[in-house]
């Protein structure tokens, strides 16, 4: 028991970046002048978040003014207006000042064709065939391997599934190895489980506190089953969690800061439900950020939207699982995190999490992928299959958090995995771009 280092509460491993958050709306009666320059820089930070709208873009202002004023109007309050008017104008001067700051980011609607991945992956997953499903199964369960076995996670040719084993270094792939971590190890988070549904499982409302205009509208999918982020391992190897149930953990009783991410796939359908900081209340369930992704389409996420991953990029199909390691292969591209990315994204990631602007640093979307001449014979059967796919697919940057971070199911049936992973360091990885 024990794959990685588990994704607890109170972060775990997994580390992210203040720009990943928006700041709350302000709720004071008074603010004076420094508290307002520091909600100015506050909201500067939110707008590092977003793409593609550079602020020399009149629209992109007009956006920004009508989501910050009402914010500051209710700051001020009524009583104090002519004080608020003049805050405003400072604000605003401070706004007219930052227009000449120019963004640079790079996407499509659509997942870039390329080649098709393995003919045998294909063959195997419609080969197989696909047991009903009458009820929610959790990942780590023989069930869930079956149904797994005949999932076909978005088409051939999507990134996700190419092969990058003939692709051309990135003429900058040294400096940004170097700036993740040459010597810094290969890690593992047990973090991302999932939960598998019916097609005619109740939707139900997930209210959304923070991300509303960077979500997809429901209701949803989700099951009273749905697991949180790191359970059940992240929860079993310290007394103080021990002794939580799945409802504790859904509820946050101890009121642990993570990322709590949830995830719902409905195979019938090939659709994919990814939530970030979800919580169970008394009143139903409620997240940050939703998203939803068509496991059948190659379409990507409006460009400039996050998802329940900081790049926009859905999380369920990086994980490394159970089923593939028992089975020997492991034929999609995983996720990795680093801590330091650039204010840019490339396809298939439609959005940044940085204010960082030096071309050494790793773009959202950036693809790793482990030097074919690396030498994988001394490995384990399972780190061999990872190491494969590696080779094979590579790694996308998906979020900031620790370096060379990959993510692995919270399956108590993967055995450890971090010591054998750390043999490999950073030095071993390269940065490929798709061939002209």
């Amino acid at each position: 028991m024990g794959t990685c280092p588990a994704s607890k509460p109170g972060g775990g491993i997994t580390i992210k970046t203040s720009e990943r958050h928006r700041q709350p709306p302000h709720a004071t009666s008074h603010v004076s002048l420094n508290a307002l320059i520091r909600i100015h820089a506050g909201h500067q930070r939110e707008e590092a978040r977003h793409c593609p709208a550079p602020d020399t873009d009149p629209q992109g202002v007009a956006r920004r003014e009508r989501r910050i004023l009402p914010r500051m109007a209710t700051a001020f309050g009524a009583s104090n207006l002519p004080y608020a008017m003049r805050s405003i104008s400072l604000f605003l001067g401070c706004l007219v000042s930052s227009l000449s700051i120019s963004l640079s980011c790079s996407a499509a609607a659509t997942a870039p064709g390329g080649p098709a991945g393995d003919p045998a992956r294909l063959a195997r997953i419609r080969g197989a065939k696909r047991p009903p499903i009458a009820h929610p199964v959790l990942f780590n369960t023989p069930e869930a391997d079956a149904l797994l076995a005949a999932l076909e996670v978005f088409p051939a040719d999507n990134p996700w599934n190419q092969l990058v084993t003939g692709w051309p270094v990135h003429p900058n792939s040294k400096a940004m190895v170097a700036s993740v971590g040459e010597n810094k190890p290969l890690r593992c988070n047990a973090d991302m489980g999932f939960v598998l549904v019916p097609p005619e499982q109740k939707r139900v409302e997930v209210k959304i506190v923070d991300y509303p205009g960077e979500s997809d509208p429901g209701p949803f999918p989700v099951p009273d089953n749905t697991p949180i982020e790191g359970w059940p391992v992240g929860y079993q190897g310290d007394a103080k969690w021990r002794s939580l149930s799945l409802d504790d953990v859904q509820r946050n009783k101890l009121n642990e800061d993570a990322d709590r991410h949830a995830i719902v796939v409905d195979p019938a359908n090939r659709m994919l439900y990814e939530f970030y900081h979800a919580r169970k209340t008394a009143t139903g369930w409620e997240a940050a950020q939703a998203s939803t992704f068509d496991l059948k389409s190659n379409a990507l996420r409006p460009t400039g939207w996050t998802s329940s991953d900081a790049a926009g990029l859905p999380i369920f199909p990086a994980v490394v699982r159970y089923d593939e390691l028992k089975r020997g292969v492991v034929d999609h591209a995983l996720r990795v995190t680093v801590r330091k990315t650039r204010r840019e994204f490339v396809a298939p990631a439609t959005h940044y999490a940085s204010p960082h602007t030096d071309p050494s640093l790793p773009r959202m979307g950036e693809r790793f992928r482990l030097r074919q001449n690396f030498d994988v014979s001394g490995f384990s059967p399972e780190v061999r299959v990872i190491l494969t796919a590696l080779k094979r697919y590579g790694m996308f940057v998906a979020d900031n958090g620790i370096e060379w971070a990959i993510s692995v199911a919270p399956d108590e049936r993967i055995p450890p995995l971090h010591e054998e992973l750390r043999r490999v360091k950073g030095a071993d990885f390269e940065v490929v771009t798709p061939p002209r």
